[in-house]
Order: C-alpha cells, then structure tokens, then sequence
C-alpha cells in the first residue's frame, strides 16, 4: 500500500468530463439496509495480525503498531484481532489480555478492506462481503478473500454478497444517505470490468444504502489501493467532511492535484438531505524525518470508537498538537487517543485501514 496519500486511501456523478452536481437518487433502498455512520455506537472493532509472508523484515514494527492500535481502541471496546493459528500466542501477548485472539488465517492486516461492511435494517444486522481481490490482484489474497465470511459465520451474522469488488476503505458514509468514494478505486477493470458508474451505485445502493453519490476522481495505479477516500476525506457527521490538507508550499504532483479537484468537488457538494458541505481542514503534518515514498502522512484516516477517536501521531509536534484540537472540536465528548504508526504508514495506510467497526443493532 504505497503513495503519499494512499490508505487501504473528484467529480460528481457522471462520465468522463462529468457534470458538476449531485447524483441524482436511484431506487428505493434495497431491503432497507443502511450502512450507519461510525459514530453509531459498536459492539465491537475486528483487527487482523501481520504475517511475515506479506511485511517480512518490517514484521516486528507493524506488529508493533497493530498492537498498539488494539490496546487503544480495547480502552473503549472489546476488540476481536484475528490470526494465523500459529501466530496467536504472540500475538495475543503482545496486545495483552483485553484483547481477544482468535484463529482465523490472514495474510495481512487491513481489516477495514478484506472485513465485512455491516449494515442496520430496524433490529437487524448483516455483513456486506465486498469480494476482496487483493486490491485488483496486487497482493497475495487467499486467506484475506474469506475472512468476511469467516467473520459472519463466527458472528452468526447475515452475509450480504455485493454485486461488486471494493473495499471498505473505498467507500465513505454519512449514515444518512450519503456515499463518498474515488472513481479510481472502485470504477476500475482490476475490480468491475464493463461495469458504469450506474451499474456501481446501483449495488451500493442495494448493499449500503447510498441514495446520494459524491465522486471523486483520485489516481491510478499510484499505490495497491488506486487512492482510497479513507485517507482524503471523511464524515465527522452529516453535512461535515473533515480533508487531509497538503501545505500550501507541497509540490504539484498526482497527489496534490487529486487533492486540488476533490476540493473543488467537495465544495459545490450536496449531501442526501440536499445540503451543502461544511469542509474542515485537516492538515497533514510536515516534520516527519526520513521516511518512504509511500509513507500515509495523513490525520485523516483516524478511527472513531465508543467515547474516543483513536488518531494517529507522526511525530511533528506542532501538526500533532493541531489534530488533536480540531479533531477534540469535530467530536465533542469523545477522548482523543494518539498512537505512532511508524511502521504501518510505510506500508500505505493508516488506523482506519486496520479496523472496522461491528454496530450495535438500533
């Protein structure tokens, strides 16, 4: 997972040179499910344990990293990490006893990707199985392709096969209605060959609920994720996207450019209830020391759990200082938690990526 903004992360609706505006609604909604926005209080975060196979001499750091993510995220939920058989004893001391290990095979860590996107109807729940292929067959995906149906089965959770390959990070949701995802990722032939972008709303429509479609362009072929929204922009709540913001001296590349007119979509927005955006910048920290190409230097891609937000600190103090301020604003009443991601930035993504979060039933 690399690229400078990559995470497991700009038009609206429409093709090519597309008409500037929101997508017009489809359909009734599928049976009713809605995917809830993730302040929805959780039952609990599923986490996935790092394998040599996929992070090799960088094994010991990441684990490091999850493990630290896992006891954050365990202050505020229970946390269910799943691993390769062999792997658990480690991996079970490493992130201590409020978290619980179970044998599930795993090639890699990204839960937010190869996990189930659950959804509410009423009283009911289900997991979406978004038919993980590796990112468009970038990486080894055998155990990873089942672990939403490992998942569901254990929970005794209805699976809601999509129609469609994506990825939870590809997709972004305001809880009513509303859906944000890059062109690059999901309207891609490495995932849905001959499929439009009709043919894509439709089933997430179907599967999460989404009557409202904001499009980004994003950027091809420039990390394993093909630029998933989860590390440019997110919903704090409805009508609020929080943007990861480049300095204002960051040099012109795919990057900043992908940022520049995801802005400008972003602006003229209209969310589901036919509202204009509130934007609040996030801005992305500066004073990191050396670190790889593909290193995700972004807030943004934070994971929000049951009374806290669990953010990531790179070690620029003044940008890490400023995070905690305007996320504390975003999310009154809720415990800012930072942890490093040293390890894991390298590999392309961030905290959001190696979560995801079960609801509770309404």
């Amino acid at each position: 997972m690399g690229g400078a903004l990559s995470a497991c992360g700009t038009s609206v609706t429409g093709s090519g040179a597309a008409k500037q505006g929101p997508t017009p609604k489809p359909g009734p909604k599928a049976a009713g499910w809605l995917m809830p926005e993730e302040t929805h209080p959780h039952q609990k975060t599923f986490m996935s344990w790092p394998t040599e196979l996929i992070w090799k001499s960088d094994t010991a750091g990441v684990r490091d990293d999850i493990a630290g993510i896992a006891r954050a995220v365990a202050e505020f939920e229970p946390v269910v990490l799943l691993a390769n058989p062999d792997d658990v004893k480690a991996a079970q001391r490493a992130c201590g006893s409020q978290v619980e290990v179970v044998p599930i095979p795993v090639d890699d860590l990204w839960m937010r990707d190869t996990g189930p996107s659950f959804v509410l109807r009423g009283k009911d729940i289900a997991g979406v199985d978004f038919n993980f292929n590796g990112w468009g067959r970038k990486q080894k995906h055998s155990r990873d392709k089942d672990v939403a149906r490992e998942i569901l089965a254990r929970e005794r959770v209805t699976r809601i096969q999509a129609p469609i390959v994506a990825e939870g990070g590809s997709i972004e949701v305001d809880g009513a209605g509303t859906l944000m995802a890059t062109e690059s990722s999901l309207i891609n032939d490495n995932r849905n060959p001959g499929k439009s972008r009709a043919d894509i709303e439709r089933a997430l429509t179907q599967t999460v609920g989404a009557t409202t479609f904001i499009w980004v362009k994003g950027v091809k072929g420039k990390d394993i994720t093909d630029y998933h929204i989860d590390a440019l922009a997110r919903f704090s709540e409805p009508g609020v996207v929080v943007i990861s913001t480049p300095p204002d001296d960051a040099p012109q590349d795919v990057w900043t450019g992908a940022y520049d007119q995801a802005r400008k979509v972003l602006d003229r927005a209209v969310d589901a209830r036919g509202k204009r955006l509130e934007l609040v910048e996030l801005p992305e920290p500066v004073d990191i020391g050396r670190r790889g190409e593909g290193f995700l230097a972004t807030y943004v891609n934070y994971y929000v759990v049951n009374g806290g937000v669990v953010l990531p600190r790179f070690g620029d103090k003044k940008a890490d200082r400023d995070a905690v301020a305007i996320v504390t604003d975003l999310y009154p009443g809720r415990e800012v938690v930072q942890v490093p991601v040293d390890t894991l930035g390298e590999g392309g993504g961030g905290i959001h990526c190696a979560t995801q979060q079960m609801p509770k039933r309404n």
